[in-house]
């Protein structure tokens, strides 16, 4: 193992967010099959407390987990010195198979967690906590979810040493490698261009309409379309984001925008992604539950509130990828 900073952390992270999961899975269950708003009953009192510090714990959890993923990327970035070949994440993750996983799963938890979260704060903002058994549930399934990202990232780190010999982008993204990333690499840049401009108009409108109407049909859209939006996002930073900013036509490679010779354009480029990508979801997620009783102020309330936020992070995000499109002179056509 490599007694790394950011590897140390993203453990201990990774360790305690497990048993705060397992634990407030564990009391929701109970919470869960017991729970009814209508008694006055002892046990009912008992569970309200209790539902409060559960609540507390995993929120905050989920919030650590959610920011594991940023601390993951930097670390597998910032670790690539000690491996013989490596010249960014893509060589750290290429050092040991379970790397790419990780990153995976924890893309996957962050989703999820997200969806909780937003979940959470509806429900904790109504008088009648209509959602408290559905978010119970649903920890269940989140919570083996974040013991399955800690042993993946503690078997990925453990089996790391100095000087492995690893490959990096310009092998991973080769036109020759018969992998998913080549694939990306070589999708055509005109086109994906055109589908990328074309999804984040569809995003935006959705989100000002969403923003300023109370029309369920784009809420569903932002709820269906995030994650399709995501994919289509991240195959255009390896497709074209990518080249415009290396200006170098054959040079795909996600992980590079991250260092310093780019300013380091990567870290806010990714961040106004997925909260759009986070916030979107929220918006769409919440008309699921505006129908409930005494939930419909609250809905609303935080579908503006999200909405704008994504809004903001999406004018980031098209900002940052549009900028060496307009700015530069390279052209890859």
């Amino acid at each position: 193992m490599i007694l790394h900073p950011g590897v140390l952390a993203l453990l201990l992270a990774s360790a305690i967010v497990s048993v705060m999961a397992l634990f407030a899975a564990f009391v929701g269950l109970s919470i869960s099959r017991h729970w009814d708003i209508t008694s006055s009953s002892e046990l009912q009192l008992t569970l309200e407390k209790k539902t409060y510090l559960v609540a507390t714990i995993i929120n905050t959890a989920l919030i650590i987990e959610v920011l594991s993923l940023f601390l993951f990327v930097f670390t597998a970035d910032d670790i690539h010195k000690l491996f013989v070949g490596a010249m960014c994440a893509t060589g750290s993750l290429n050092a040991e198979p379970t790397g790419w996983y990780v990153l995976y799963a924890k893309i996957l938890t962050f989703v999820v967690s997200s969806a909780w979260l937003f979940i959470n704060h509806i429900d904790q903002r109504c008088e009648n906590y209509p959602l408290v058994k559905f978010k119970y549930k649903l920890l269940l399934l989140i919570a083996p979810l974040i013991l399955f990202d800690f042993i993946l990232t503690l078997n990925y780190f453990s089996a790391l040493k100095p000087q492995m010999v690893t490959t990096c982008c310009s092998s991973l993204f080769s036109a020759e490698e018969k992998t998913v990333a080549s694939a990306l690499a070589a999708l055509p840049v005109k086109q994906m261009m055109y589908v990328f401009y074309i999804s984040t108009c569809i995003m935006l409108v959705s989100l000002i309409i969403s923003l300023r109407t109370k029309s369920a049909v784009f809420k569903y859209l932002l709820f269906a379309f995030s994650i399709p939006y995501l994919l289509i996002s991240l195959a255009s930073v390896i497709s074209f984001i990518s080249i415009y900013y290396y200006e170098l036509p054959t040079h795909h490679c996600p992980f590079d925008l991250l260092q310093g010779q780019y300013n380091y354009v990567g870290y806010p480029l990714y961040a106004g992604l997925f909260g759009t990508v986070a916030f979107a979801m929220g918006t769409g997620i919440a008309e699921f539950f505006k129908r409930l009783p005494g939930t419909t102020a609250v809905v609303e309330n935080a579908q503006k509130k999200w909405a704008a936020l994504s809004i903001i992070f999406l004018i980031v995000f098209a900002v940052l990828s549009v900028w060496p499109v307009v700015f530069t002179s390279f052209t890859p056509f």
